[in-house]
């Protein structure tokens, strides 16, 4: 078949390294290494004048699929898959920034990747400019002579501000820097920023890719030149993913469209629901159709997400009472499951975080996360209607 598959098709059947037993499903390589031939077998694998495998630091078939998988599905030539979605930006960024490089960077960052840059990226000797989601003037006054690489997170974490991908790829392009994008809170069966203009696609396979809450793991796909390199760094720095996580996140990537769909759908229905409630003072979904950013969201993605936010009336203690007394929703930080879940964002994802840090990325004390997952959606209304009636209006 020479025409182009479509995305449920390549979840499935994207990628797949084959052994002479001509088994069904993707092979767990639970191996350390691999043996040679020879002694002359060994230093040609070594010296890649040989293609194979001799160490899974450097690369074992299992990781492999699922890395081929996942550059299917983001529509890229190659891909390299990390322990951790961390791990995956920390590659990305120190493949290519050195001490007197400077970085730009949104300041609508998740709270752990806002930390990692400036509480260790600077200790590099590398300059961050942190700048608005949203104005392109800002990043554009930001750019220096040294800008080597401008660096988001599209949709954010946790209020869902979409940046303009194609305007800040073509500004990036124009000065030689290089536009990486943190696409974790779609995953590509919502989003490709490579389609869209970007060089890197980073996310963190935990969330959605897995889906259930399983294991750990990041992948960052682009052009084949950019992957090897970072590569190299992920083999060095020995932040690769572990066989058998990557067998469980191929596991993940072949029911990734359809979970995706139908949770997108009840993160819409949710998210409007929760607009009718008297005790929400506002609700934060990309997918609203009265969103301001409605038009650049349909033009980016082909929904939503699965995450949502809500500010509600009374403050972190309304807050925190509506977290307490759920019974479905899971008291977790962690998105993109099968189980929806539910967390504070002031005093968890972005608790490390001054609190002027927080107000400028737009987290308040009364804000609330929730990340839709595929219980019967009248459910999740009733769970949260029974806890807000609780609260004063």
């Amino acid at each position: 078949m020479s025409k182009a598959k479509h995305p449920q098709t390549l979840a499935i059947r994207g990628s797949k390294e084959q052994t002479h037993y001509n088994e069904h499903n993707q092979a767990l390589f639970l191996t350390s290494s691999f043996m040679f031939d020879s002694a002359a077998d060994g230093a040609a694998l070594f010296n890649k004048t040989k293609a194979g495998y001799t160490y899974s630091r450097t690369a074992n078939p299992t990781i492999t699929a699922f890395q081929n998988r996942v550059a299917h599905l983001e529509k890229a030539e190659a891909a390299v898959a990390t322990a951790t979605g961390m791990a995956a930006i920390q590659a990305a960024l120190l493949t290519f920034l050195n001490a007197g490089d400077h970085l730009i960077s949104s300041r609508s960052l998740f709270g752990t990747t806002a930390g990692y840059l400036e509480g260790h990226v600077t200790r590099f000797g590398i300059d961050i400019t942190f700048v608005s989601q949203t104005d392109i003037s800002e990043w554009a006054a930001a750019i220096r002579p040294n800008t080597k690489m401008m660096f988001l997170e599209t949709p954010s974490n946790p209020l869902g501000e979409v940046a303009d991908l194609g305007a800040l790829a073509e500004l990036a392009h124009q000065h030689g820097i290089l536009l990486a994008v943190d696409n974790c809170f779609c995953s590509p069966a919502i989003q490709q920023p490579l389609t869209l203009g970007a060089d890197l696609s980073i996310q963190s396979a935990t969330k959605g890719i897995d889906g259930q809450g399983r294991v750990l793991g990041g992948v960052v796909c682009g052009k084949a030149e950019l992957i090897q390199q970072i590569a190299l760094y992920v083999n060095s720095a020995g932040i690769s993913l572990a066989p058998f996580n990557a067998w469980v996140l191929l596991g993940g990537c072949e029911t990734l469209p359809l979970r995706l769909r139908a949770q997108n759908q009840a993160a819409l229905a949710l998210a409007q629901w929760l607009q009718q409630q008297p005790q929400v003072e506002k609700v934060y979904y990309a997918g609203l159709p009265e969103n301001p950013q409605a038009e650049l969201v349909r033009k980016q993605q082909s929904g939503g997400g699965s995450v949502l936010a809500l500010e509600v009336k009374g403050g972190q203690e309304a807050a925190w009472h509506i977290i307490d007394h759920v019974g479905i929703f899971s008291k977790t930080a962690n998105f993109g499951d099968v189980k929806s879940t539910i967390t504070h964002p002031w005093t968890t994802t972005h608790g490390r975080m001054s609190a002027e840090a927080k107000q400028a990325a737009g987290i308040k004390p009364n804000l609330i996360r929730i990340s839709v997952g595929l219980e019967d959606l009248e459910d999740l209304k009733a769970d949260l209607a029974e806890v807000l009636a609780q609260l004063p209006v």
